[in-house]
């Protein structure tokens, strides 16, 4: 895995996944000791009777005189290799029942990690990436334990076995073997150790092609209104051309590593049966020892080969669990306290006191030393150029982002001693751009009411001028509104979520330019709904279109310095400052 550059253990990776295993326990251990039983069987014990067979077929003249005893070796291999087999197919049960439920454990443990970040997490990153990166975590330890199980599990019972088995028939064989396959388990596990850096830079690559082709995915519509699919192709095959070119290193450092594996198999098949025929011509051992030698052979190559691929895949599973392991260690930007206060927002009273706020060290201040107060059930619309803190304002009363310094209370509580979710229960918020669940309509609007019947479902959509157009769709209000909400328009998408917002019936209400994107016929009804649905809320509006302010309580104009007027709308244009020029230059309803 790689933080900040560095390769960290192997064994923070399985820490992540051992509290899951650990639910699942009883059916994961019963997977190792019913494979373990299975694998002695018929790796280690049915080749010692096929041993006995051909010692008893070599030792005699007269074959009728020995048939007795073939057919009882015959028949004593035939009831392993059922036993074997009962074992091994009643184990597979118990492994597809653990496996299954750990990794619907770990899709779930992944979700809940991704979504303790912070909203400037999921800005600063590729929604695709953090798909693929969350889907190769899981997928991880699928490999892991399959490479677990069928290979590293069963390799080390059978070579335990068969070198017992060896050092008691022939111990020159035995430590032949044994010697031999420690070299080749050290061999292969220092060459993988050299690809495992590879692999994580295939890894990294893959994530960006996935991010780059999410990224282009979602903006097909501009791809395709500017005419740019050709410069699209371009950067999309750049990202890939980089992606091919650490994968084909990583491939070819894999061939280099068969080579070598090729050439030591060599030396064990061809120098083992040198030793055994010797030993056999010395009267050392047995014929029958010599089939079992070289049964033992296949065996081990098997062995040998299986332990080569898992132990590759298990150091790419790793690669790919690694990026996603580096989000886990990443301290979320906003963090609920330790010690929580009990949330007691009921009228609404906000307070910016000696607000200061940066988006980073290396970004210009937004705010500083900014103070506002927002009286209980008042309406305060927010005016001014693009730039100067409008929306960052908000995302600081939801604790999207944190302040430098200084104090946001809502009702004498800092709002940083609440929970988030506490929080945000408390303020319903319609954003500029509303993204909606590829879910039906009515469910996009009980978003904010996961209990709400059909009828206050209804109820709010009248409220917010949608029922219309929802009741114009075959399925109604089971409608589904695709990715991202789609199959709607902009106008029809923020009365949605005009409609969520009044169902969520809170005592904060906060408005991004929630009326931009509608026609004028819509904006009428609409400032009638959002009229009925500021009564006894605390209300923050911000707007370009400054038609949608005129009936505020109060209107406070920014500029990069902080506050430069505030008072209602006759009085502002009374003042013939910024507010009357933005009133007197507005183009189409909107600041120009």
């Amino acid at each position: 895995m790689q933080v900040k550059g560095k390769i960290v253990p192997l064994m923070l990776i399985l820490s992540y996944f051992l509290p899951h295993i650990n639910k699942y326990k009883k059916t994961f251990y019963a997977c190792f000791v019913g494979y373990g039983i299975a694998y002695v069987l018929g790796g280690i014990i049915k080749p010692l009777f096929y041993r006995d067979i051909i010692n008893v077929i070599t030792s005699v003249e007269e074959n009728a005189s020995v048939a007795k005893e073939i057919i009882s070796l015959v028949i004593t291999i035939g009831i392993i290799i059922l036993v074997q087999n009962i074992i091994h197919r009643c184990t597979d049960y118990a492994m597809v029942y653990s496996q299954s439920k750990i990794l619907r454990e770990l899709n779930n443990y992944s979700f809940a990690k991704l979504q303790n970040h912070s909203y400037q997490f999921f800005v600063n990153n590729f929604q695709g990436s953090l798909v693929a990166k969350s889907r190769r975590f899981v997928r991880s330890f699928e490999a892991l334990h399959d490479n677990m199980v069928f290979a590293f599990w069963q390799a080390l019972l059978q070579l335990v076995g068969i070198f017992v088995v060896l050092f008691i028939s022939a111990p020159v064989l035995g430590l032949f073997f044994a010697l031999w396959s420690l070299f080749f388990i050290g061999l292969t596990v220092y060459l993988v150790q050299k690809k495992r850096k590879y692999d994580l830079e295939v890894a990294v690559a893959d994530s960006k092609t996935t991010g780059g082709l999410a990224d282009a995915i979602t903006g097909a519509l501009n791809i395709k209104a500017f005419a740019s699919l050709a410069r699209e192709k371009k950067i999309f095959a750049d990202i890939t051309d980089k992606e091919e070119k650490v994968r084909r290193f990583a491939w070819n450092f894999n061939n280099i590593i068969m080579i070598v594996h090729s050439v030591v198999w060599f030396i064990l098949e061809a120098g083992g049966l040198y030793l055994v025929v010797k030993l056999w011509i010395n009267s050392s051992v047995s014929g029958g020892t010599i089939v079992l030698a070289q049964t033992y052979f296949f065996t081990i190559n098997g062995i040998m080969w299986n332990l080569r691929s898992a132990i590759t895949s298990s150091m790419r599973a790793v690669s790919d669990a690694s990026e996603m392991i580096e989000i886990f260690e990443r301290t979320p930007d906003i963090l609920d306290p330790a010690y929580p206060e009990p949330c007691r927002i009921n009228e609404g009273e906000i307070v910016f006191d000696d607000a200061t706020f940066a988006y980073g060290e290396d970004s210009p201040v937004v705010f500083k030393g900014f103070n506002l107060t927002v009286k209980p059930k008042e309406k305060v619309g927010l005016v001014g150029y693009s730039g100067v803190g409008k929306t960052t304002m908000t995302k600081l009363l939801l604790r999207f982002v944190e302040l430098s310094s200084g104090k946001i209370t809502i009702d004498g509580q800092n709002i940083a001693n609440l929970r988030q979710n506490d929080l945000r229960s408390n303020i319903a918020y319609v954003p500029q751009d509303p993204i909606l669940f590829h879910r039906s309509l009515g469910e996009n609007i009980a978003y904010s009411k996961p209990e709400a019947t059909h009828e206050e479902i209804v109820k709010a959509a009248v409220a917010a001028h949608a029922h219309e157009f929802i009741s114009n769709f075959f399925r109604g209000y089971e409608t589904l509104v695709g990715e991202r909400g789609v199959k709607l328009s902009g106008g029809e998408r923020q009365r949605i979520a005009i409609a969520r917002a009044i169902l969520a019936d809170t005592p904060i209400l906060i408005l991004d330019e929630a009326t931009s994107s509608l026609d004028s016929v819509s904006e009428n009804l609409v400032q009638e709904a959002l009229g009925n649905l500021m009564k006894n809320r605390t209300t923050i509006v911000i707007a370009h279109r400054l038609s949608t302010i005129q009936k505020m309580d109060r209107i406070v104009v920014l500029d990069s310095n902080g506050i430069i007027e505030e008072g209602s709308h006759h009085e502002l244009l009374l003042k013939r400052g910024t507010y009357y020029n933005f009133w007197d230059h507005q183009s189409g309803g909107f600041i120009s």
